[in-house]
């Protein structure tokens, strides 16, 4: 995380299971149910998961490719 790749690797990953997190019907009244505080910040990642899962999941595209090969 002391990196921006790192980062943004950690970002990607949290959107992308807080989103999933919110398809689980039991985990998502247990866990995402809150709207502040830290429950919140996943409440509001799986938020933009969900809606811009297209970009989300071009974007972890991206960030596989770099971290396999660019780096």
């Amino acid at each position: 995380v002391y990196s921006l790749d790192g980062l943004l690797a950690f970002g990607l990953l949290l959107v992308c299971t807080c989103a999933y997190l919110r398809k689980v019907p039991r985990l998502r009244t247990w866990l995402l149910s809150e709207r502040r505080g830290v429950w919140g910040v996943c409440h509001k990642a799986a938020v933009i998961g969900t809606r811009l899962h297209v970009a989300v999941s071009v974007s972890c595209l991206l960030m596989a490719f770099y971290v396999l090969v660019g780096k």
